[in-house]
């Protein structure tokens, strides 16, 4: 099952929406307390102000009334509130401040609770307590409409950025598309070089890389079908020469060194064709039992073929491909194998599998790596039989190519078994009549 936080856009979205959401609780913590050590400055530079202008309009205006909620109270009255040694933090320290703002020996006390928050003030030269009032030290509400700007900006910034995430992530994804087709064998289009500038070095990398592989391979290709081309009227001639020679038994024996090499060539030929196979798709289950019945009529002295065909009606291949696949590893089951042989599909979660194993001796497990090379054969004394060592390279090739992926190992020590597995996104879909008319 694909998880959306296994891909790049899936971590750059949720690395960029922690970030911002980090970034955005921090600012506005850090903008709240600027905002009430704020306050707290202004509350101590306003009770400062009043009280210095209660002393000079004593001094200067003492018959005038004072302003409301601005009063002088004697010392000896019962409404002097005592000093509290137990006070909240805050209050404490919008004390101490008014405190250091005043001359040295000045008293400062906080009002009694329950009513108008005042500040009680009396220096050293004061017949009476300056009662001022004071702004509320914290705001009455936890939340305001910066919250909502907050909200705002901050939906703002994640839609920008998962759209720079989803635009930086693009060019990757089809860079590992191209990847992934070229590592199958497919034909790799040049991707387009876009995004940051190392993204587009390596783009541009491995776009020349592509051209380069594919050149090589054209220029094999061209070579070993040119070469297997121009062998095939010459071993023509040597057959049609070997059947009109009087000896039997050196008939025979030069009819069947031709035929080997005509079995050669035709290898050679399949494996330099490099062009994509348009043949019908065919329901794999049918189509190998059609194989496996013309097999068994046809090769003389084959082994016994089994068949285990459990895939359904959805498993489809290009018939070409198929027959390829079956024809060479039927081949190599006869060749090296032991009976029976059985051919299996199936249907799994992630798509369906295709094998052909036999009960023979099976390939070293030194040896498994270097099966599927081109041109290896394992065992030197197959060399004389008609065997050119391309018939798993062929099958890995086909198998690539058809968008599957191939596993070859002995399976419990019973033989060779060729797994090849097929997503169901490179299965071919059934056309629905609807579709076929539009």
């Amino acid at each position: 099952m694909r998880r959306p936080i296994d891909s790049l856009f899936g971590r750059l979205a949720l690395l960029v929406v922690a970030v911002l959401l980090l970034s955005h609780f921090a600012w506005y913590a850090l903008m709240r307390l600027e905002r009430n050590q704020l306050q707290a400055r202004y509350a101590v530079e306003e009770a400062t102000f009043l009280v210095d202008a209660v002393r000079q309009h004593v001094v200067r205006n003492p018959d005038q009334p004072l302003p409301s909620r601005v009063k002088l109270v004697d010392p000896t009255s019962p409404e002097v509130p005592p000093e509290s040694p137990n006070m909240p933090p805050p209050l404490e320290r919008f004390i101490e401040d008014v405190r250091d703002r005043m001359p040295s020996g000045t008293q400062v006390r906080a009002g009694l609770p329950g009513g108008p928050p005042t500040l009680w003030v009396r220096g050293t030269a004061d017949h009476s307590w300056i009662v001022v009032p004071v702004q509320p030290l914290r705001p009455p509400r936890s939340l305001d409409r910066t919250v909502l700007w907050l909200v705002m900006i901050f939906s703002f910034a994640v839609m920008a950025a998962l759209f720079a995430a989803w635009a930086l992530q693009q060019p990757l994804r089809s860079l590992a598309q191209a990847v992934a087709r070229f590592g199958r064998g497919l034909p790799v289009p040049p991707v387009p070089e876009r995004g940051p500038r190392e993204l587009r070095q390596l783009t541009h990398g491995f776009n020349q890389m592509v051209q380069e592989v594919a050149r090589t391979e054209n220029d094999r290709a061209v070579m070993l079908a040119g070469v297997a081309h121009d062998l095939k009227t010459p071993l023509a001639r040597l057959r049609l020469r070997a059947e009109m020679m009087d000896e039997a038994k050196m008939r025979d024996g030069v009819v069947r060194d031709v035929d080997s090499m005509t079995h050669i060539v035709e290898q050679f030929l399949v494996f330099a064709h490099d062009g994509a196979d348009r043949s019908e798709p065919v329901e794999v289950d049918a189509q190998c039992e059609r194989v496996v019945r013309s097999y068994r009529a046809v090769a003389s002295g084959a082994p016994t073929v089994e068949t285990d065909l459990r895939a359904g009606a959805g498993f489809r291949l290009p018939a070409a491909t198929l027959d390829r696949i079956l024809s060479n590893l039927l081949d190599n089951a006869h060749a090296y194998g032991a009976p029976p042989v059985v051919v299996a599909t199936a249907r799994t979660a992630e798509g369906f599998t295709l094998s052909v194993s036999d009960n023979g001796k099976g390939i070293a497990a030194q040896d498994l790596v270097n099966a599927s090379r081109p041109f290896v054969r394992l065992d030197p004394a197959r060399g004389g039989n008609g065997h050119s060592g391309l018939g798993l390279a062929i099958v890995e090739r086909l198998v690539r190519r058809a968008g599957g992926e191939w596993e070859i190992g002995n399976h419990g020590g019973r033989g060779l078994r060729v797994l090849m597995s097929f997503p169901f996104s490179a299965v071919p879909q059934v056309k629905t009549a609807s579709e076929s008319v539009w």
